[in-house]
């Protein structure tokens, strides 16, 4: 008897331990699918339907900007034939209710000249009118059309005082701009297009450049290579609409001392600072054999619009690099609104949009 109940004994372990190997795995596996799915659906349960705005600004992280990306993703350049700018005669003019604030810049500007300081110097330049996208029926391409109209620089400070009380308490930005709509607003307010320039060099460093404490619009913020606007009397050569190209090369010699023949160059996007009104043609330029060290060199022995810019980093051009970059404690609220899209941009176009947005998430989850 004792050696059937030891037989038995043995027979039933065997037995336990098949068991164990044949089920006990696939179990666990079904248990772990059936939690996964109840969890998925209670959370699906305690979703709500959601609702938000179609047009979303950049933002990375803890890095929140007023940059809207209007127009490319950094992929595909915009071919100098896609755009057509169009320059209108009447010049802009501001309400009533806003002209006496102009009239106060001119007259500030003549008080500094007084005192023997430098004046504000009233510049020619242009205001948006309009911004339109189609596509091209074959191949859907872009096809920007760029309506501009003139105006100066007193204007536009005028008009970059969207939060200051009118006569009946309003302000311009609550009166004239719609934030549901942010491509609608009236070209008094919108008189500021520039192009901003990524610039690496042949040796893969990435061009940050931070803006000079002398000048009035932004001073101190971290900003792209190059940051030019367009100017009415630079150009437009006779009654020619500007060539915004034109207007990044000429940005290229006067703030890097480049010239055209060392560089290639791409239209990524135009993007919107929803907040300012300040449009932007978003570039990226690679050096064909000027590394870090030359293009340094090149700068120190002369460059036409070195004041504009107090520090210039040199920052390696790889997706970790910059991203990390672009965090740091020191940098993520002291960009220029339009800058940081246009570095993401730029890895887009370089490294691909995928293997980017992953390094970024990357990042993101260890902050």
């Amino acid at each position: 008897m004792d050696g059937i109940d030891i037989a038995n004994g043995v027979m039933g372990a065997v037995l336990g331990m098949v068991c164990a190997v044949l089920f006990q795995q696939p179990l666990q596996n079904l248990w772990y699918r059936v939690r996964k799915r109840s969890a998925t659906v209670l959370r699906t349960m305690r979703r709500r339907e959601e609702s938000g705005p179609a047009w979303r600004t950049f933002s990375l992280g803890p890095l929140q900007t007023s940059a809207l990306i209007v127009e490319g993703d950094g992929t595909s350049p915009v071919s100098v034939e896609a755009i057509d700018v169009q320059v209108l005669d009447e010049e802009v003019r501001l309400p009533e209710e806003m002209a006496g604030w102009r009239d106060e810049i001119a007259e500030e500007s003549e008080r500094l000249r007084a005192e023997g300081s430098v004046p504000l110097w009233n510049g020619p330049r242009y205001a948006v009118e309009s911004f339109d996208i189609s596509r091209t029926a074959l191949d859907e391409r872009s096809e920007i059309r760029l309506r501009l109209r003139p105006t100066d620089y007193y204007t536009f400070l005028a008009a970059q005082q969207l939060d200051r009380r009118l006569p009946d308490g309003a302000t311009p930005r609550t009166r004239y701009l719609d934030p549901e709509d942010p491509l609608t607003a009236p070209a008094f307010l919108q008189c500021s297009f520039a192009v901003n320039v990524a610039v690496v060099t042949a040796d893969d460093m990435l061009v940050v450049s931070r803006r000079s404490n002398r000048v009035r619009m932004a001073p101190g913020v971290w900003n792209s290579s190059v940051n030019e606007g367009l100017s009415r009397h630079i150009d437009s050569a006779g009654r020619n609409a500007p060539d915004l190209h034109a207007v990044a090369r000429r940005g290229m010699r006067e703030e890097l001392a480049l010239e055209p023949h060392e560089y290639s160059l791409d239209l990524l996007a135009f993007v919107l600072d929803t907040d300012r009104r300040h449009w932007s043609g978003h570039f990226y330029a690679r050096l064909k054999d000027l590394s870090s060290t030359s293009l340094q060199a090149r700068m120190s022995r002369g460059v036409a619009d070195r004041w504009e810019h107090q520090t210039i980093d040199y920052v390696p051009f790889r997706p970790a690099a910059v991203v990390t970059y672009m965090l740091r404690a020191d940098r993520v609220h002291r960009w220029a609104p339009l800058a940081p899209a246009l570095l993401h941009l730029s890895l887009v176009h370089v490294y691909g949009r995928t293997f980017v947005e992953r390094v970024e998430s990357q990042i993101l989850r260890r902050l």
